[in-house]
């Protein structure tokens, strides 16, 4: 498979332009270079339930057919931080700023800070999926079975 190219532009002169900290590292680090804290409902401060949303400075052309994931680093656990979506999704036709968003699930522990690695870019390949409506599906043994059928 012919290696693919990731354009990255500088929204901001401090942005760093992502790579992979080692060979084997599936996702690149971002870096945070704005903070903005939005505050909860009312205005007031609440390290529960503001949000806190990291700019990258960074926007990137991702190849056709491809997404790509953002993701909390593993370093994510000496932090009270949350992505607040799990997963992010970075559509190859968005060419916007990418912005990690997190919240607080404690009052223990620093948050992140500009200039800190909050994130990764992860690249994924996507297949092309034609949608059919269907009057039936075909049976498995699994069936209908959801939220814990097969186990704990």
């Amino acid at each position: 498979m012919m290696p693919q190219t990731l354009k990255v532009k500088k929204l901001d002169p401090r942005a760093v332009v992502p790579k992979f900290a080692t060979e084997g590292a599936a996702g690149m680090d971002l870096t945070a270079i704005t903070l903005d804290v939005v505050m909860a409902e009312g205005g007031e401060y609440n390290p529960n339930r503001n949000k806190f949303v990291y700019g990258t400075g960074l926007a990137f052309e991702i190849p056709q057919g491809y997404v790509g994931l953002i993701f909390p680093r593993s370093s994510i656990h000496k932090t009270p931080m949350v992505l607040t979506n799990c997963v992010g999704v970075i559509d190859s036709d968005y060419r916007g700023e990418v912005k990690f968003v997190f919240s607080r699930n404690d009052l223990d522990g620093d948050v992140y800070g500009i200039g800190d690695r909050v994130g990764q870019l992860v690249l994924v390949q996507l297949p092309r999926i034609e949608v059919e409506e269907a009057e039936t599906l075909s049976d498995t043994t699994r069936g209908t079975g959801g939220f814990g059928s097969t186990g704990r």
